[in-house]
């Protein structure tokens, strides 16, 4: 367990005392909502064609920040930037593009199990229709086709699952549960095909670490835990003789967070150093809170990672270095 992950569990178990018989819970709820999901883009033309006319996501808002209102959205110089925020359902993504400070691309050999994997689950009503709709479309495919995971698994049992990646190489999920499983909303009659997002994903290197970040320290609840292995999680992922283990969290609305610790392969590389928040590598997980100052203290004390901290908002990077930003509610 590495310094930093040790103070965030020591100063988590400060804060909440429990027994071995009781449930984790926050002696303070710092995240009111996950707002939405940010996705920086090389090309936002592109990218904004394939939310909307692909995967039916609806603009919402389409600004051009100044270099001083970027400066003071996101703490840092990154010059003029256009930003479009999409809602899907009752969920949102933002996607930036950084006109002025290009980012780095998507590494060409980036898989699955590395740390810096971050994604959105898409909920589908028809998964054999969407699979057909994305080939038709030639989208360009992480899984060689949609899996449906073995009954043998009482937890994702009968879940309908599939891989692919944006024109910019950020990979995306579609994702469709049996009547047993998933929110009750994803069950509703409906004729739409894509209904909404289900929850980000994120690698990370420890799932206890993870925990004390998102559980202990911001509040998020665990809704659902999981073992995953075999065949049809290998070709989901495409990563031979995947064996995840995944927690599911979330906050009082929004989607929710997965985290996916791959206990098998354990090579996948540790996000760099130096990501920066116009590379394309760079997500955003936008919560709400109901007090920065508060947010700030608390984080400061745990010993996070905090990026940046502006009048507007607060950035921090989790243990595996996803960065998440929070704002007022």
């Amino acid at each position: 367990m590495t310094r930093k992950c040790f103070l965030l569990v020591l100063l988590a178990l400060a804060w909440t005392p429990f027994t071995a018989a009781e449930p984790r819970s926050s002696s303070a709820q710092l995240v009111a909502a996950v707002d939405s999901i940010g996705i920086a883009v090389g090309e936002m033309d592109r990218a904004l064609a394939f939310y909307r006319d692909v995967l039916a996501f609806e603009p919402q808002s389409d600004e051009i920040l100044t270099a001083e209102e970027a400066e003071q959205s996101y703490g840092v110089m990154v010059g003029k930037t256009r930003r479009v925020r999409l809602k899907l359902g009752d969920e949102s993504i933002v996607l930036t593009q950084f006109l002025e400070r290009k980012g780095r691309s998507i590494p060409a050999d980036s898989r699955s199990n590395d740390h810096w994997f971050q994604h959105i689950a898409i909920i589908t009503t028809d998964m054999e229709f969407a699979y057909q709709r994305l080939r038709e479309l030639q989208v360009d495919g992480i899984s060689e086709t949609p899996q449906r995971l073995p009954d043998s698994n009482p937890a994702s049992g009968g879940v309908q699952a599939y891989y692919f990646r944006d024109p910019d190489g950020h990979p995306l999920e579609i994702l469709q549960f049996p009547p047993d499983k998933g929110q009750r909303k994803w069950h509703r009659p409906t004729e739409r095909l894509f209904l909404g997002i289900d929850h980000t994903a994120i690698v990370v290197s420890d799932t206890e670490c993870s925990l004390a970040f998102y559980q202990d320290l911001l509040g998020m609840k665990v809704v659902g835990k999981s073992l995953n292995f075999g065949p049809e999680q290998e070709r989901l992922n495409n990563v031979p003789q995947a064996r995840l283990r995944i927690t599911s969290l979330r906050a009082e609305s929004g989607p929710g967070v997965e985290l996916l610790e791959y206990q098998h392969p354990t090579y996948g590389r540790e996000a760099a150093a130096d990501t920066n928040v116009s590379d394309l590598v760079h997500w955003l997980t936008n919560m709400t809170t109901v007090s920065l100052p508060e947010t700030a203290a608390r984080l400061k004390e745990s010993g996070a990672t905090i990026q940046t901290q502006t009048r507007g908002g607060i950035s921090v990077l989790d243990p595996d270095r996803h960065a998440v930003r929070f704002f007022l509610r």
